[in-house]
C-alpha cells in the first residue's frame, strides 16, 4: 500500500496547476528538463534525480488516458503501475497474487479501497491476467527525451543588424539557417529536429544557436542599448556644435549643446538596433571630450 511519502505530485514536479492545458505541461516540461539535464549537470545527483521525476511526470501528465487515472486515483496510482510487472530481464510472467484477480485497474482500486480482507469469498470471479515489460513502458523504464544541442554562432555587426543566412555543416549534412534582423548577443534561434541523436528513441533533439556578435570599431551594446563614443573638441564641448554622428544605417547631423561634459550622452531615437517586433531602438552617443578615439567615428 503506497504511503503519502511515496507519492508524487507530478503537477507540482512541473510547477504547473492541476488544470494545466496540454500546452502548458509542455511548455513547463520543456524549460525545466533543459535546466536539469545530466550533460549541463554532469555532477548533480540531485540534478540527474530532478530530470528523473520531471520525465515520469511529462509521460504521466502528457497522456491524457494516464492523466484521468493519475487525477482519478491519486497516490494509488504508483501502486497498480507496479502490480504485476517484472524486472526487464524477466519477461512475460503471470501478474502477483494482488493483481491476477482483476480484470482491470478500476477492479483493483476499487476492491484496494473496501479492503482485501475478502476477496477470498464464495463466488468471487478469477482472472488470469499477463502482463510483458512492454505493457508499461519496458518495466516503467522512463524514456529520456531527445537531446537538445546548444551551439554558437559568430555574427558580424552587419550580419546580425541587417540578417543573414548562414550555411551550417552538421555531421554529414549542410543545412541552412536564416538569422532574422536585429539578432542580439545572446539571442538564441532554435532549429527543431536537427540536435543530436537519441539512442532509445532514435529521435533528434533540437538545435539551438547562441548568437555571439564579434566585436566592432566603435559600436557596441550596454544593457538593451546600443551605444557609440563620439569624441568632440573642447571648444565644441563648451560652445557647443553640430557633429557627425555614425548610425547602423549612416551618419545623421547632431546638435551639441553647450556646456556639455565627457561621458554625457546624446540621445538619438529611432537610430538604434532592430526590435523583434518592428521599428528601431535608441541609439545614444556617448561624448568622449579630447580623447583621440575612433576619429574614423566623425569621418
Amino acid at each position: 500500500m503506497p504511503t503519502s511519502t511515496d507519492f508524487k505530485d507530478y503537477y507540482v514536479i512541473l510547477g504547473v496547476s492541476k488544470t494545466a492545458t496540454p500546452e502548458e505541461i509542455k511548455r513547463a516540461y520543456r524549460k525545466l528538463v533543459r535546466k536539469y539535464h545530466p550533460d549541463l549537470n554532469p555532477d548533480s545527483k540531485d540534478a540527474e534525480e530532478k530530470f528523473k521525476d520531471l520525465n515520469e511526470a511529462n509521460e504521466i501528465l502528457s497522456d491524457l488516458e494516464k492523466r484521468q487515472k493519475y487525477d482519478q486515483y491519486g497516490q494509488y496510482w504508483n501502486q497498480a503501475s507496479h502490480s504485476g510487472t517484472s524486472s526487464p530481464q524477466q519477461g512475460s510472467r503471470t501478474a502477483t497474487e494482488d493483481f491476477d484477480q482483476y480484470s482491470d485497474f478500476d477492479s483493483f482500486i476499487n476492491d484496494l479501497l473496501g479492503g482485501l480482507g475478502n476477496r477470498g469469498r464464495a463466488g468471487h470471479r478469477t482472472y488470469s491476467y499477463q502482463t510483458t515489460p512492454s505493457d508499461f513502458g519496458e518495466g516503467f523504464r522512463t524514456q529520456a527525451p531527445a537531446p537538445d544541442t546548444e551551439a554558437a554562432i559568430a555574427l558580424t555587426f552587419s550580419e546580425a543588424f541587417h540578417g543573414v543566412q548562414k550555411h551550417l555543416q552538421l555531421d554529414d549534412e549542410t543545412i541552412k539557417v536564416r538569422i532574422p534582423a536585429g539578432a542580439k548577443p545572446g539571442s538564441q534561434i532554435r532549429i527543431k529536429g536537427k540536435g543530436r541523436l537519441s539512442p532509445f528513441s532514435q529521435q533528434r533533439g533540437d538545435l539551438y544557436l547562441t548568437i555571439k556578435l564579434l566585436s566592432h570599431p566603435f559600436f557596441r551594446f550596454e544593457g538593451d542599448n546600443l551605444v557609440c563614443d563620439v569624441p568632440i573638441r573642447p571648444d565644441e564641448a563648451v560652445l557647443g556644435a553640430e557633429i557627425s554622428v555614425p548610425t547602423p544605417d549612416g551618419s545623421v547631423t547632431v546638435k551639441v549643446p553647450k556646456g556639455v561634459r565627457s561621458g554625457q550622452s546624446l540621445r538619438l531615437r529611432s537610430k538604434g538596433w532592430v526590435m523583434p517586433k518592428g521599428g528601431r531602438s535608441d541609439l545614444f552617443a556617448k561624448l568622449q571630450i579630447g580623447v583621440n578615439i575612433a576619429v574614423r567615428c566623425r569621418s
